[in-house]
């Protein structure tokens, strides 16, 4: 499904509900319930039924769970990955900036890179030269070159709805 327009901020304990989704994927596919996500908070944090119910929902709302019925529960999952959040989170940040600041902040950013976060973004980047070059797309008139509205059609991972 196609990525909400904005991506939305996590507060702490929406944050900690969705790594502990992310992290079960594996062995719980169909998704957890509320008392499954509870009980990982035991020992760590006091948190009532009721609270941990009313984040599954705002992340529901916010799409970035989903949910089905299982009886008289529901069942929450991940609408998409820890990266694909991570990447539309970065992609409204640099789109709400000004082409100069964009660039300004990228290089910032990039001063506080290691190494091998450096050798990660280059072969990130070769990926997408070598995509573009297969496709045909690239250069100026690449969607990239475009402006934002023009991006969707470049094929990364997005959040479903």
């Amino acid at each position: 499904m196609p990525l909400p327009s904005s991506a939305p901020r996590l507060g702490d304990l929406e944050r900690a509900v969705m790594e502990h989704l992310w992290e079960t994927v594996p062995s719980h596919p169909d998704g957890a319930t509320v008392r499954e996500v509870l009980e990982c908070f035991a020992g760590e944090r006091q948190i009532a039924y009721t609270t941990v119910m009313t984040v599954l929902d705002r992340l529901a709302k916010k799409d970035l769970v989903l949910r089905e019925r299982d009886g008289r529960a529901w069942r929450y999952r991940p609408a998409d990955t820890r990266e694909a959040l991570t990447a539309a989170t970065m992609r409204r940040t640099l789109d709400d900036m000004d082409v100069a600041d964009r660039r300004t902040a990228l290089l910032h950013f990039l001063d506080g890179a290691t190494n091998e976060e450096i050798e990660d973004l280059k072969s990130a980047l070769a990926q997408l030269e070598a995509r573009a070059a297969s496709t045909g797309e690239g250069g100026a008139g690449s969607p990239s070159a475009q402006g934002p509205e023009h991006r969707r059609s470049v094929k990364f991972p997005r959040l479903r709805r």
